[in-house]
């Protein structure tokens, strides 16, 4: 008698994660900080899950900081200066979810503000041969692409991905160590507003003169002009988003002597 093979089983499909969706719904703005996520037991019907695993999922949440239990209450949404936004799980929620949400657009925002106009003086002061080299195939890149008659979707990702380089290469110029190793970790939240504002730029050739200027002044080492320029260049991206200007390091200027 011929043998009878038995029927392949197809894998099971992977349990449906309570962490991605609330992730989802909280960086796309559904659920605002101070608002309070579903509770347990409606979660437990939502996903067809027990409690043990809905909580084991909510624990990812609270160890990125974005939920807090409060008992008898629930899980709520933290400030989003609570957030542990160098986590690298919580950089690859804001990266897949967040492009929607004005509010951490903002706080990114902020942040760049604060940080990457020292970053570039420090880059002027520092940058070696290689660095500039870094900066100037970035730039290139940014102005191929821009200008390349190609499918527009995948134009405006190379795009996006050669601006992204160009700010890593400037975070690494420095030659300082947290700064290079912060370049790795803040990516998915530069390319997070990057990709946006370069959709929504009225003017791309000027943003891409701003950058031009940027690396300009880095070449010839004139940092108090490369911190001005990495604030245009901010400017820029800020009136991209339609995002006010962050009430940080506008109308400052970089020590004298340098």
């Amino acid at each position: 008698m011929p043998e009878v093979k038995a029927a392949r089983r197809s894998p099971p499909a992977p349990r449906p994660s309570v962490a991605e969706a609330l992730a989802e719904e909280i960086f796309t703005g559904r659920y605002q900080p101070g608002e309070f996520v579903p509770k347990e037991i409606d979660l437990c019907e939502r996903f067809a899950l027990n409690r043990s695993a809905v909580r084991s999922d909510l624990r990812q949440l609270v160890d990125a900081g974005i939920i807090e239990r409060i008992s008898g209450y629930g899980s709520r949404v933290r400030p989003y200066s609570e957030w542990n936004i160098l986590d690298p799980q919580v950089t690859a929620w804001m990266t897949r979810f967040a492009t929607p949400n004005p509010g951490i657009q903002r706080e990114i925002l902020a942040f760049r503000f604060d940080v990457e106009p020292y970053v570039a003086m420090t880059a002027a002061k520092r940058a070696t041969a290689r660095d500039l080299v870094a900066i100037e195939e970035a730039f290139d890149g940014m102005g191929q692409h821009l200008r390349q008659p190609s499918d527009e979707g995948q134009r405006a990702r190379l795009h996006s991905d050669c601006d992204v380089a160009f700010h890593v290469a400037i975070f690494k110029a420095t030659h300082n160590i947290v700064w290079t190793q912060l370049s790795h970790i803040l990516r998915p939240s530069i390319h997070l507003l990057v990709e946006t504002s370069n959709v929504s730029a009225s003017d791309p050739e000027e943003s891409l003169e701003r950058h031009r200027v940027l690396m300009e002044s880095i070449r010839t080492r004139r940092p108090a002009e490369a911190f001005q320029a990495s604030l245009a260049v901010l400017q820029g991206t800020a009136s991209a988003l339609g995002l006010a200007l962050p009430e940080t390091l506008l109308g400052e200027r970089p020590p004298p002597g340098d």
